[in-house]
């Protein structure tokens, strides 16, 4: 397929892919995001930040997590280079935990890649970490960020906050029951 971008914003760009048979597919992209299911095994629990969201006009409990790359033309850069976009993701949801959650992240794992639709490409990178500590830096938020970051809860009180509309990021509680499901 040929690819032609025809309009561009500092997050999205809206593409015209042309297809074999002469059709026009549109699609819009963003760069990627990840998001982290930080675990307390030991205590059964899981970290939840609660962040102001202007999208929602309402506070939110959301999994930390953030952009992947600032820009499009930092992405564009990465995917022309051929580098491991797994591996790019990874650094970044380690630096989300820290800037979120207040948290070092020892070990990380990919738990699944969520992938929006054809015609809006938004890949989020779910990882997954029992292998962390407390940061003695606490969290180092950016400038406009509202995140409150201690707020540990059972995988059943996650459970019930999914089904109950508290975790407003659908997607991503839907990757999050899947979590929660498999360690019965």
């Amino acid at each position: 397929m040929n690819e032609e971008i025809f309009a561009r914003g500092k997050l999205f760009e809206l593409i015209h892919l042309k297809q074999d048979d002469g059709r026009v597919f549109e699609v819009a992209r963003r760069a990627p995001g990840v998001r982290l299911i930080i675990c307390d095994e030991e205590n059964g629990k899981i970290l939840l930040t609660k962040e102001y969201r202007q999208e929602l006009g309402e506070w939110d409990y959301r999994l930390p997590g953030g952009k992947v790359f600032d820009s499009l033309e930092e992405y564009e850069t990465h995917r022309n280079g051929g580098d491991d976009i797994i591996e790019a993701a990874k650094k970044q949801a380690i630096n989300e935990a820290q800037q979120e959650a207040g948290i070092e992240i020892a070990n990380l794992e990919l738990y699944k890649k969520s992938v929006l639709g054809a015609t809006v490409e938004w890949n989020l990178y779910v990882f997954a970490t029992t292998n962390w500590q407390a940061s003695v830096h606490g969290q180092e938020l950016e400038v406009g960020e509202k995140i409150e970051a201690d707020n540990w809860f059972s995988f059943d009180e996650a459970k019930k906050m999914i089904l109950d509309g508290a975790i407003q990021e659908e997607r991503i509680a839907l990757i999050l029951l899947q979590w929660l499901e498999a360690r019965k």
